[in-house]
């Protein structure tokens, strides 16, 4: 063989199999479930009504996070669709978050061109820019704070039931046609919507007196020494021998330190769920049935043995749930940065798909749930600060200012030291306002995946809906071929042998050196053969 073949041949080894064409399996599927390109298989004239049905809806009901469909992505969904490309639509969109950010920041160019942003673009970093004319009205539409006006001064009690209504399907489920609803009914939580839907407002407005030049509101709980006082007095132990009251309470932390102090059992969870960007549910020839429709991202992880092939996961959405059970409150919230804008407590009393699953990453309790809610509330002035001086950007800031799993990525870290969560999409450039200093530098601590092709493993197993079995097997997940991906891939990761994409740019520049080295040597070999055919055979006299 000669020296070019040999050396070609040790490059090509080093190069390995490059992805071969895979289709995704659509089997085995949970019950009351269908997959997105089988209802499109079923029904292709409802394409474009899909398409206009998956446009940012700041106003829908449920989970506000974090799938964004920009227009570049709207556009591959059509294409897909229009061409009949059942397999990609079931991996759909299936990029790396390098090649997503682009298709956002094109929108935030063409945005830019607006003369408000441009001029919030000369905001200097570290400065604390003026509201540009932004008061409390407009606060307001980044706060959802109900009855409890963030420009009026008030006391608000809880001694009495909430008066809010219950739950209700108006505006939950909208019919779009073809046999198709969007929208989901109540969970478990809805009898206590009421309870729930109040304290989130009142957590809000606490939230809301961090804003410069609001009006300062209080929660006013009557308090005794008496245990065996009757409601509404609560009895508070850490009062030791001091004269029973009324105290009033300016915080969300605050708030939640004197439930627990009353009698009520406080548990902040780190929820984490696959992200359901369709929220479809459809009558079809198998009755009526959730539409499985996760949103896909390229890990930039080698599925072992499956010919360089990436794993690709769903992007998870991640929000911290508030337990309450006790004497007076009996409620449930969530708080995260939603694709409305919005960085807020909220109502958690739509249900979630099956298939969607929750595992609940941390669960905090004591101080560590005070210290949660604390970080909640700073991190709500925060984003109330970034539209104050942001106000048109794109989305309302989603994707740039993070996605609802960077604030929970933040409160991770402060709170066990450690960031599990993947994608994370903060541009750092924007929180440099001083009167967010703490904020800042706990979004400076997570990492980011905004230019990235993949993510540690750690941060992409730590993203899942649901942990390994005793196993290793991610036996709970029901998408499709997803669960065989994940257990050969996380074995390899327990054993040392998972390649990821930071391994195979190390490989690529050991591959570009040893091609570098390669050819000069045959370039070498080839002189050197060619000088010594030139020379003049010598014979030896006798």
């Amino acid at each position: 063989m000669s020296i070019v073949g040999v050396g070609l041949g040790a490059l090509a080894s080093l190069l390995g199999c490059r992805t071969r064409s895979y289709t995704p399996p659509e089997e085995p599927m949970p019950a009351n479930a269908v997959l997105l390109s089988q209802m499109m298989r079923e029904d292709p004239a409802f394409d474009e009504q899909l398409i206009a049905s998956l446009a940012p809806d700041k106003n829908a009901k449920g989970k506000h996070g974090p799938v964004l469909m920009t227009p570049e992505l709207i556009d591959e969904l059509r294409t897909r669709l229009l061409g009949k490309d059942w397999s990609g639509l079931d991996r759909f969109p299936g990029w790396t978050m390098k090649r997503i950010t682009p298709t956002v920041r094109v929108v935030g160019h063409v945005a830019g061109k607006d003369a408000m942003l441009e001029k919030d673009s000369e905001v200097k970093p570290g400065s604390s820019p003026q509201s540009g004319g932004a008061d409390a009205m407009a606060k307001h539409s980044w706060l959802d704070v109900g009855e409890y006006a963030l420009d009026k001064e008030q006391t608000i009690s809880l001694d009495a039931p909430s008066t809010l209504k219950g739950f209700s399907l108006d505006g939950q489920i909208t019919d779009l046609g073809h046999g198709v609803t969007r929208g989901d009914g109540p969970n478990e939580f809805a009898p206590e919507h009421a309870e729930s839907e109040r304290l989130a407002y009142v957590l809000n407005r606490l939230a809301g007196n961090g804003i410069e030049g609001m009006a300062q509101a209080s929660v006013r709980f009557h308090l005794t020494t008496d245990p065996h006082a009757k409601s509404p007095a609560l009895y508070d132990p850490t009062m030791g021998g001091a004269v029973g009251g009324d105290i009033f309470i300016p915080t969300p932390a605050a708030l939640i330190q004197t439930l627990a102090n009353t009698g009520h059992t406080v548990e902040v969870i780190d929820a984490r769920y696959f992200a359901n960007f369709a929220h479809m549910h459809y009558k079809g020839a198998n009755g009526e049935q959730d539409v499985m429709a996760p949103f896909w991202i390229d890990s930039g992880v080698e599925v072992p043995n499956a010919h360089g092939r990436h794993l690709l996961v769903p992007v998870s959405h991640a929000e911290l749930e508030w337990k309450i059970r006790g004497p007076k409150i009996n409620a449930d919230v969530s708080w995260y940065f939603g694709v409305d804008g919005k960085a807020e407590w909220r109502v958690m009393d739509t249900l979630d798909q099956a298939w969607v699953l929750k595992r609940a990453a941390h669960t905090y309790t004591g101080a560590q749930a005070i210290e949660a809610t604390r970080l909640a509330s700073v991190a709500t002035v925060a984003y109330t600060h970034l539209h104050e001086v942001h106000g048109k950007i794109p989305f309302g800031g989603y994707f740039a200012f993070g996605v609802c799993q960077d604030v929970v990525s933040a409160i991770e870290k402060k709170l066990t030291g450690k960031v599990t969560l993947f994608p994370n999409t903060a541009d750092n450039t924007f929180f440099t306002d001083a009167r967010d200093a703490e904020f800042n530098a706990m979004m400076r601590e997570v990492p980011k995946d905004r230019d990235a092709k993949g993510a540690e493993p750690e941060r992409i197993f730590g993203s899942l809906p649901a942990a390994p079995d005793e196993n290793g097997h991610f036996s709970a997940i029901t998408i499709p071929g997803l669960a065989d991906d994940l257990n050969v891939t996380y074995a390899a990761w327990k054993d040392g042998s998972l390649q990821t994409e930071l391994d195979r740019s190390a490989r690529i520049k050991t591959i570009l050196f040893f091609g570098a080295a390669l050819g000069v040597g045959i370039y070498l070999a080839v002189k050197t053969r060619r000088f010594l055919d030139r020379q003049p055979v010598q014979r030896k006299r006798l």
